[in-house]
């Protein structure tokens, strides 16, 4: 728990407390944040590594034409060549500046590749869950379980009732998606009527939710508690009011949540009173 703390600071996050269940809210937004959520799967930090180190390539790159740049100001400035050279070919450099990027292309190549492979390559699941994007919420079936149920936009005056603090508003949902910790699940991804975007930071997955096709992505979370996300493609007037929240619990209150949805009312997620094993 320690360590997770301290990779959410470092990663400017804020971590709350769901009142009903004792989850960590991890990765809320906040003022004057910056930076990624703090990775709660493996492909989240396989994506945030690479991106720290394509920032200090690029960064490299940058520095060195700006060194050249400045040589070449300074050495071939018109106060220091008199009289200017005319040849028009330097063969060694040309093929040392055809190299270099060669060399840097193989660089990206070596390490993005293999991290792409490991999102589209998907496992086989634990638990599968179909996402279909409506205008304006989210519905989720689990297939294998038989449950079902839709999710909206939790209303303002209903936040703290279900275990949500005001500044959660546009974020939290009246039925959150429920997933076991350290088990992988795949999400088949599809949309009723418009183009959505099913899109969870801390989790890095995203994919578009398209009429008449189904996208398949998967994830397997590594630490409890409540993680959100947003749609990300442009539905129409409430594009901005379809939230995704997605609630990560042991095993047992997974199981228990499974049980006690199975005989709630049609279409609802039971919440969860048990808590948290952390």
């Amino acid at each position: 728990m320690a360590a997770g703390v301290t990779a959410a600071t470092l990663a400017g996050a804020v971590w709350a407390q769901d009142q009903i269940t004792g989850l960590e809210v991890i990765g809320k937004p906040h003022a004057e944040g910056t930076g990624f959520q703090p990775a709660a799967t493996e492909l989240a930090r396989d994506q945030q590594w690479l991106d720290h180190m394509l920032m200090i390539l690029c960064a490299a790159v940058v520095a060195l034409v700006m060194v050249l740049l400045l040589v070449v100001i300074v050495r071939f400035r018109s106060g220091a060549n008199k009289t200017p050279a005319r040849f028009t070919h330097n063969t060694p450099l040309e093929i040392v500046w055809t190299l270099i990027p060669v060399l840097i292309l193989v660089v990206l190549g070596a390490f993005s590749l293999p991290i792409l492979f490991k999102q589209e390559e998907i496992p086989v699941a634990d638990v599968t869950i179909k996402v279909t994007g409506n205008q304006w919420y989210w519905s989720y079936e689990y297939p294998d379980i038989g449950i079902a149920f839709d999710s909206f936009l939790l209303d303002k005056d209903k936040l703290e009732a279900a275990g949500y603090s005001q500044d959660e508003y546009l974020l939290a949902t009246d039925n959150a998606v429920v997933v076991p910790v350290n088990k992988t699940i795949v999400v088949q991804v599809t949309a009723a009527d418009v183009i959505h975007g099913w899109y969870v930071p801390a989790f890095a997955v995203q994919h578009s939710a398209v009429p008449g096709r189904t996208g398949l992505l998967w994830f397997k979370a590594d630490k409890e508690g409540v993680f959100f996300g947003q749609c990300t493609s442009l539905c129409g007037k409430d594009h901005a009011y379809m939230p995704i929240t997605v609630k990560v619990v042991s095993e047992q209150v997974y199981n228990d949540w499974v049980a006690r949805t199975k005989t709630a009312d049609a279409g609802t997620s039971a919440p969860l009173t048990v808590a948290s094993s952390n």
